[in-house]
């Protein structure tokens, strides 16, 4: 049984400009060994999410999804593995030996996190993409456990429970 406290913040972004902002306040608070799953539609902007937090993370150079390589490594303030895992299954990912990953000293970006759903630590970040229009998306962040939980309330303190 998953007693693990949850703290949700949910964040209505009209640009690419709005989601920017976010991935930047997120990739400041983040800390060696932060595990963040992403997931939403094709479309809905997971992609460019995870580039804007690559670059405040201080990833220099183009950050691409990792499609059909699974892991991408990128060096910035910390290590950045960047995955997705929207081809392969349960099975194929838990070959991959991501605890190493997930449990290292970098930050994990999780393109498609819900697949490997049992995989995930229990305590991590989990974002939700919902394409509302053309440019408008709805965020969800939530944070399973500590110090995810402070990520949110960082974030509630920041922007309200709903921005």
């Amino acid at each position: 049984m998953n007693n693990i406290a949850e703290t949700v913040f949910t964040y209505r972004s009209y640009s690419l400009e709005d989601t920017e902002q976010l991935a930047a306040e997120l990739a400041a608070s983040a800390e060696p060994g932060m595990v963040i799953g992403l997931d939403g539609d094709l479309g809905a902007g997971k992609t460019a999410f995870s580039q804007s937090f690559a670059r405040h993370l201080g990833v220099q150079g183009i950050v691409s999804s990792p499609t059909f390589t699974i892991i991408k490594e990128y060096e910035g303030r910390l290590p950045l593995y960047h995955m997705d895992v929207y081809r392969i299954s349960l099975q194929e990912a838990d070959e991959l030996g991501l605890d190493e990953y997930f449990y290292g000293q970098g930050v994990c970006l999780v393109e498609w996190s819900r697949i490997i759903a049992d995989l995930m630590p229990p305590r991590h970040l989990h974002i939700a993409m919902e394409t509302c229009g053309p440019d408008e998306r709805l965020i969800t962040v939530t944070g399973s456990g500590e110090p995810y939980g402070e990520v949110c309330r960082g974030l509630i303190q920041k922007w309200g429970n709903e921005r």
